[in-house]
């Protein structure tokens, strides 16, 4: 006989699912009810406008897929690609191949513009581009790059994007509540997040926001959307406003209660509020690793303070050392992705995860583990630096 599971309970500092609060969870448990109900429906009409908050757009057109962030990229892409587009993807990590990938099954033409993993996308590179592509439809850019932990301009990718009569779609994943991110300011048109990074929900949604010229180039398809399940046009007939819904979906009832409640909290906390907390946290995180003798794999000015890519020492068996802080101490941290596999760890201070206390617990552990490996550090500085830098914030 299978018995139930009971997860066991670790402290997440990894590239995602970050912790989640007792309060999303407490929403979780609230009672099912029907994804027509007049009272989910008053829940949507809330969720929508949070998001709205979230992701500083006024855009009607913002809402939570019902399905992870792979599935938002998903949507920005098949919605607004059609067969025959230019559209130039910026590449400087994992996700901008992935946004290679859609554009090429929507029918497209990916001009790809690469910089070195760990470092922002190259503005020039953009310009350049466009001047070799001039009818390119698109651009395509993650703001933040959960798989080296560098943080791009957004809003002068944008920029360049209007100024050559071109769209923006960008992956605010790893972006949405850590960091500015102010759609409408910065004229992006379309952006896709996910529920698990810093807004703290679980996973399995995926918040999105069209702009109206995004709207427009929906409206002037002559392909249909290849996907049905992700057909904007078809989805905003459930989420559009009032009471009268047409059913496309059953939604995830209980998980966008979840959603709900992590929204509430950012709008209670302020987003400036939100984004200072990442900050002092992770200059705190840096502070401690550097006194131990570690490495940060990305510039000062271009670190996500919500994601830390850390350099491995030499000689240090960078998964046994992952392995160990989760047999012994509970505590998950990311391993490097592609180029900077088995060269960095990836350690994550996102949303309810960013606090004192899982900085020192995890420089403690850290050190704990990185001792038995006989690994070259400088051992009782590390908490020193970090409670020096939380003070002096």
């Amino acid at each position: 006989m299978t018995s139930s599971f009971y997860p066991p309970q670790r402290t997440l500092m990894g590239p995602g699912p970050s912790d989640v609060s007792s309060r999303v969870l407490g929403a979780l448990c609230r009672p099912t009810i029907g994804h027509l109900d007049p009272k989910f429906l008053q829940l949507m009409d809330e969720v929508k406008a949070l998001l709205q908050f979230a992701f500083q757009t006024d855009h009607a057109l913002t809402l939570p897929i019902s399905a992870p962030g792979s599935a938002g990229m998903e949507a920005c892409f098949v919605n607004l690609v059609s067969p025959g587009d230019t559209v130039i993807v910026c590449q400087n990590g994992v996700f901008g191949g992935r946004m290679k990938e859609n554009v090429e099954r929507c029918g497209g033409i990916a001009v790809m513009v690469e910089d070195t993993w760990g470092e922002p996308v190259s503005l020039d590179k953009v310009e350049a581009a466009f001047s070799e592509h001039p009818k390119a439809a698109i651009v395509a850019f993650v703001h933040a790059e959960t798989s080296t932990g560098v943080r791009s301009d957004a809003a002068a990718i944008c920029a360049l994007a209007a100024r050559h009569n071109a769209l923006s779609i960008v992956d605010a994943v790893t972006s949405l509540g850590g960091i500015e991110l102010s759609i409408d300011k910065w004229g992006a048109d379309a952006a896709y997040s996910g529920t698990q990074k810093c807004l703290s929900c679980v996973p399995g949604i995926s918040p999105v926001t069209f702009s109206d010229r995004a709207v427009e180039r929906i409206k002037a398809r002559t392909h249909k959307v290849q996907s049905w399940f992700l057909d904007m046009q078809l989805v905003m007939g459930y989420w559009g406003e009032g009471s009268k819904r047409a059913y496309h979906h059953t939604a995830p009832v209980n998980a966008l209660y979840g959603l709900h409640e992590a929204l509430v909290m950012l709008e209670e906390e302020g987003l400036n509020a939100s984004h200072a907390r990442h900050l002092r946290n992770h200059r705190a995180l840096v502070a401690g690793l550097e006194a131990m003798g570690l490495g940060m794999a990305v510039a000062p000015q271009d670190r996500l303070p919500q994601l830390n890519s850390v350099l491995v020492p030499e000689g240090v068996d960078e998964a046994a050392v992952r392995s160990a802080l989760l047999e012994q101490f509970d505590l998950e941290i990311g391993a490097g992705l592609g180029a900077l596999a088995g060269k960095t760890w990836r350690i994550g201070l996102m949303g309810f995860a960013s606090n004192e206390r899982n900085v020192l617990f995890c420089l403690n552990s850290l050190e704990s583990v990185l001792k038995a490996q006989s690994a070259n550090i400088t051992s009782g500085a590390a908490l020193s630096a970090a409670q020096a830098s939380l003070s002096a914030a």
